[in-house]
Parts: structure tokens; sequence; C-alpha cells
């Protein structure tokens, strides 16, 4: 069973999305929490697999709330999906940068939530598919100038081409595609990359592409 934290302060919001999630044989909600520091201790009582955050909570918001929870080494495992009202909203790189998994906006179609829980769980980064590539270079384009990484010397080229692609928002079988290679051969490379950047997931390996200057807002393909 994935086990759901949901994290809103609306209760409409939180029973709307526990009764689609409930429904299904393989998602289970565990706790529900109205604000940013409920949310944070339910985490680390309730130890859920996926936690769905609000961004604008009272007392601690989503932002804040995501941080404790992602810089916590016993939570490793636990992902954080933030839910934003807005596809642009301020907040939405930062909260990757902190650690969450991705996000999806308040009004994405059932079909959509349901298969971001479980993407999440299998290790998949959640960029709201659509709106993902729009979204990074926005937000990107908005942080200071990216300076080269020293952790970028340790990959290999194929590597640094994977993590480019990965910054470009692609899927791996998009990268599979791309490179004429296995769905899994791509997974496997994208693996590597990530421990050896030390990112928690798949996110936060989109960011460390931008921020490294690996790739850059706007670009219709990798650094080269």
């Amino acid at each position: 069973m994935i086990r759901v934290l949901l994290a809103d302060d609306q209760v409409l919001i939180r029973a709307g999305f526990r009764a689609l999630l409930d429904a299904q044989p393989d998602i289970e909600v565990v706790g529900e929490a109205a604000d940013g520091e409920q949310a944070s201790r339910q985490v680390r009582e309730l130890r859920p697999d996926v936690v769905l955050m609000d961004i604008r909570m009272p007392l601690l918001d989503g932002l804040a709330a995501t941080r404790l929870i992602t810089e916590d080494p016993g939570l490793g495992e636990v992902k954080v999906v933030i839910l934003t009202t807005f596809e642009l909203d301020e907040y939405v790189f930062e909260a990757i940068r902190s650690g969450a998994s991705g996000f999806l906006v308040k009004d994405t179609e059932p079909e959509e939530l349901l298969r971001a829980v479980r993407a999440v769980v299998a290790g998949d980064a959640l960029l709201s598919p659509g709106v993902t590539r729009r979204l990074i270079a926005e937000f990107a384009a908005r942080s200071k100038e990216p300076a080269p990484a020293a952790a970028l010397a340790e990959l290999t080229e194929r590597e640094r081409e994977v993590m480019a692609l990965v910054g470009l928002g692609l899927s791996n079988e998009e990268i599979a595609r791309r490179l004429v290679v296995s769905p899994l051969t791509a997974k496997t490379h994208v693996s590597r990359t990530m421990v050896k950047l030390g990112a928690r997931d798949r996110a936060q390996l989109v960011v460390l592409a931008y921020e490294s200057g690996l790739v850059r807002p706007g670009w219709l393909g990798p650094a080269g």
C-alpha cells in the first residue's frame, strides 16, 4: 500500500482528495494536517510514502514544512508533492530546490493526481506535464547566474548528456529514444548521476542541471 498524508488548510480539499485516494486498492490516506507544523509532526509519527502539501498554510507554510521534512536524514524515503492553486506559483521552483519531488495544480484531473502519487513512489519527478519545461525555465531564469559545479567533473560524458536531457524535462523513455538506448539503460544513467551528485530525487537533478549551467532557460537542447 502507498501511504499518503494530506496537508491542506481547506477541509473540503482534504475530503475530496481522501475520497479519491482511499477508493484506490493500492493507496491509503494515513493522516491529515491543517497547517505546516502539524504536517511535519505527523510525517515523523506516521512515516507516509507521500505527502500532498499545500503551499499556503497557517503557522508554517508548505515550503518551510517541506524543507523540514526533506532535510531530516531519517525521512529520506518520504516524497513531498506540492499542491498549488496557480501554475506559476512563485514558490514552486524554490519548493523543488528544497527537496519536493514535484508539484501539481489543485484542479488537476483525478487520474493525474493518482498517477502523481504512484510516480513519485516509483522514483519519478512530478513536474506537471504540459507546463513542466516552461515553469522550470521561468523560475531558473530568476535565479542567479549559474556557475560550473565541481561535482559535474565526476560525471561521465554520457551521464552529463543524460543529466542535461533530464533538465529539459524528458522522461526515461524519451531519453532512451533520444540516445537510442533502452529505457532501463537510461534509468540506470539517471540513477548513477543522482548518486554521484547527491540528488535526493529526479526533481533535484533538474534543478542542479540549471544551477550548474548544463542547461539554460529557453534552450532547445543540452549544452554542448
